[in-house]
């Protein structure tokens, strides 16, 4: 995985789905509950779903990167 800020520890996609799976929401992000009974902050909110953004442009980085990969792979078995 590229590491453009070393605060982006990404989480490999696999465990991400896992975590989706078991808790409902994405990571370090606040659930719905959580939001109605606390409130939520709009600053903090744009923050938290700014880094959201962030860190999916980076994972789709990254697949395009394996894509382009595999597609050369696919390229030299043909030749």
């Amino acid at each position: 995985m590229i590491n453009i800020r070393p605060s982006y520890n990404l989480m490999p996609l696999k465990e991400l789905e896992q975590y989706i799976l078991q808790n409902k929401h994405l990571p370090d992000v606040p659930t719905q509950d959580e939001i109605s009974k606390n409130g939520i902050d709009v600053y903090e909110m744009n923050a938290v779903l700014l880094k959201k953004v962030e860190e999916v442009t980076l994972y789709v980085i990254e697949q395009q990167k394996q894509i382009v990969e595999l597609e050369n792979e696919i390229k030299n078995i043909k030749l």
